[in-house]
């Protein structure tokens, strides 16, 4: 059998892309090369054009210029899940796997054929061309290890365990997303987009998502907020925060693209307020020179001697200033740099509230809520947790260890077995991880304003809370991105601080800077705050209590100690 070389993995290419969303130019100029070995990140802050700019190279959208050139076998994670709720997992596998048994079979084919085909027939040349093709095309898919390899990204992701019958509508979110990621990473296609592919990752399934993506021999594009999974992975990034020249690629780890963003915004910023001060000085010298040179302006008194002598040098040394300024006026009019959009900064106050305090009980003050002994059956068992009133409590745990199912329960929205009591007249607010708002076709201004009343609303304005940007305000809630509606419901939240608030996954969809922001205004403060996360960073700044959850263990939450 001949030997058929090595099948050079296609490119990722984009030139000059333009989308506009709402009479608003998300995209613009954007052009991007993503070689086979470079694993490209994609920063910025909510609403840049992240997700836009993966459905356009995807060819999920189109954009109203510009080109893209893509490999055929293409592979794009959505943020939102791209499967029918009534899919069986086995459905999403067999997907994810045809392609490689196409090619195994399409090689027994073409190899019985040749097998039958004398070598000097007419066909012959022609099938050992699509023989070598298609085995090139096997080899790069590691088809004849495919089916091995489904078992151990689906063990990796921590889905070994789950029946191959079982429908998509019975996992959670994080599960679905992650069912979304192992089919991809089956498939192991020549370019691979993902849009957060950590929201729903432990530690465990995050490192091996980083090993799998770095052993990939084509080239990956990631938006992602996860600033570990971002210094681990990413070859290079492209910033598409606004800027002087346009969105900026950085080659280096996320942690030295921070400090070369800083320095990058400190100059567009210094650079900015030279050139207003120039413009301001051109202006009043082109104005004040311009009524000196003014023609019916007639000789003053101490004047009239030389006037005439000396008039038209003077006249011609004006003229020539009035010229040079306007001309430079002109210039740096024509060419100057746009003003730095002011960043959304957080700007809640208390994200819980402090409530009443009546007659304390000899024992001390009463918790907000009480468990003990609570089972929800395959999903959670504790034996006992309090949650005082001002406390600070970090849920952890692998996926499936029922950090989101005892969220659930302290917020009233799942009745669990056992022993559950709350303090009287308790408030409680719950950030969940899927945002889903009934009416998307009201504006995000619109569903604040209904969700709280009009007093609230005008009492804690949406603007005021840095949350989202005044252009985005008018936007129907369907055309934000994933992060915007996830700022949008923590601003709801916010807006009317409930006494305990619960927090499940709320770094998931935000940007970095806004990521900081949030974990600082967990602090102290009035109320108390419950959060689960798989956040590495913001776990890892933890100042707070900690509750690890167990598989199939019964935990207590007294032995959360702060660290």
């Amino acid at each position: 059998m001949p030997q058929f070389p090595a099948r050079p993995h296609p490119a990722l290419l984009a030139h000059d892309l333009v989308r506009t969303l709402g009479g608003r130019r998300v995209l613009d100029g954007v052009s991007l090369t993503a070689s086979p070995g470079h694993r490209i990140g994609l920063v910025g802050e909510n609403g840049v054009g992240k997700s836009t700019l993966l459905r356009v190279l995807a060819g999920a959208d189109t954009p109203d210029a510009g080109s893209v050139s893509r490999p055929a076998d293409l592979g794009f994670l959505h943020q939102e899940m791209p499967f029918d709720a009534d899919a069986t997992i086995a459905a999403v596998l067999d997907e994810a796997l045809r392609e490689a048994r196409e090619d195994l079979a399409q090689l027994e084919r073409l190899g019985e054929e040749l097998a039958r085909s004398p070598e000097g027939a007419p066909d012959h040349q022609q099938l050992l061309t699509a023989y070598g093709r298609r085995l090139e095309q096997a080899q790069d898919r590691e088809a004849w290890d495919a089916d091995r390899r489904a078992a151990l990204v689906l063990d990796g992701l921590g889905l070994g365990a789950f029946e191959h019958v079982r429908t998509l509508g019975s996992l959670s979110g994080g599960q679905r997303g992650r069912l979304a990621l192992a089919a991809l990473l089956v498939r192991r296609p020549s370019a691979l987009l993902l849009d957060e592919p950590t929201n729903h990752l432990d530690d465990e399934a995050a490192a091996f998502l980083e090993q799998q993506l770095r052993e990939l021999p084509g080239c990956v594009v990631a938006a992602s907020h996860d600033r570990a999974f971002l210094d681990a992975v990413c070859t290079d990034l492209i910033d598409l925060d606004p800027r002087v020249e346009g969105p900026a690629r950085y080659g280096g780890t996320y942690s030295a693209y921070v400090s070369w963003q800083r320095a990058e915004r400190e100059r567009w910023e210094r650079r900015y307020a030279e050139e207003q001060t120039e413009l301001a000085e051109l202006r009043r010298s082109a104005g004040v020179t311009a009524h000196r040179l003014a023609p019916d302006r007639g000789p003053r008194d101490h004047e009239k001697m030389g006037y005439g002598h000396r008039a038209g040098r003077v006249q011609s040394q004006i003229s020539r200033r009035v010229r040079n300024a306007a001309r430079r006026l002109e210039e740096l009019e024509r060419a100057q740099v746009g003003e730095p959009p002011r960043p959304l900064r957080f700007a809640a106050g208390a994200l819980a509230a402090q409530g009443e305090e009546g007659p304390q009980p000899p024992q001390g003050p009463e918790p907000l809520v009480s468990l003990r002994d609570v089972r929800v059956p395959g999903r959670l068992v504790l034996a006992h947790l309090t949650v005082p009133a001002t406390d600070r409590l970090l849920v952890t745990g692998g996926n499936g260890a029922g950090k989101s199912t005892l969220l659930a329960v302290l917020a009233g929205h799942l009745t669990a077995e056992g022993e559950v009591s709350r303090r009287r007249g308790l408030t409680v607010g719950m950030l969940a991880q899927d945002t889903v708002f009934d009416r998307p076709d009201r504006t995000a201004q619109e569903t604040y304003a209904l969700s709280l009343g009009p007093g609230r609303a005008q009492e804690v304005p949406l603007s005021s809370l840095g949350l989202l940007h005044a252009a985005d305000l008018d936007k129907p809630v369907g055309r934000l991105s994933v992060g915007q509606r996830r700022r949008l419901a923590l601003a709801l939240l916010v807006a009317r601080p409930p006494r305990l608030l619960l927090l499940d996954e709320p770094t998931n969809h935000l940007s970095p800077r806004l990521c900081d922001e949030l974990e600082e205004a967990l602090g102290t403060g009035p109320g108390a705050i419950v959060l689960a996360s798989h956040d590495r960073w913001l776990r890892r700044r933890w100042q707070g209590r900690e509750l690890r959850l167990e598989h199939g263990a019964a935990a207590s939450g007294d032995a959360g100690v702060g660290r």
